[in-house]
């Protein structure tokens, strides 16, 4: 074999590791990061599987439940008559919008003790894009009649 022809097969094999290594990687990250929104109800009959996988259980938060600890946060969500236990240590406090009864989403991992242990919370602020009430103008809207038209607009 040639001086160039091992440097090729050099080169070739340093190549095919790399990527494999990379996908590798990529695997990985994706199996890693990747969630599944369940229900309350199904997360209870799931059995075993729910223990090893990250999930994401939406519901509203349980009135009077929040106890709240710096950027730690006891409370309960409920949907369909069924009520779970989470308990949040996340890096950063719950969004302002975390409030009794508003829709939240946590994002963490089912415990044999029957807690759900959330890295992540969101919640929805249902009001902010509430329809509008009927004989209320939107807030922000302004009545175009009451500006004086001017000579110059083809809008007259």
């Amino acid at each position: 074999m040639s001086a160039q022809n091992s440097k090729i097969l050099k080169f070739g094999s340093a190549i095919v590791i790399i990527v494999l290594a990379l996908g590798y990687l990529a695997y990985t990250g994706v199996q890693e990061s990747k969630s599944y929104y369940v229900t309350i109800k199904e997360l209870r009959g799931m059995g075993d599987g729910a223990y090893s996988k990250r999930l994401r259980v939406a519901g509203n938060v349980v009135p009077g439940s929040i106890k709240r600890s710096g950027t730690n946060v006891n409370f309960a969500l409920t949907e369909n008559d069924q009520v779970l236990n989470i308990v949040y240590n996340g890096t950063e406090p719950p969004p302002d919008t975390f409030k009794d009864n508003a829709q939240a989403l946590a994002e963490g991992k089912f415990g044999r003790d029957g807690v759900f242990y959330a890295k992540q919370i969101q919640a929805k602020c249902a009001s902010k894009y509430a329809p509008q009430q009927q004989g209320k103008p939107a807030s922000g809207s302004s009545n175009m009649s009451a500006l004086p038209k001017s000579a110059n607009s083809p809008y007259n």
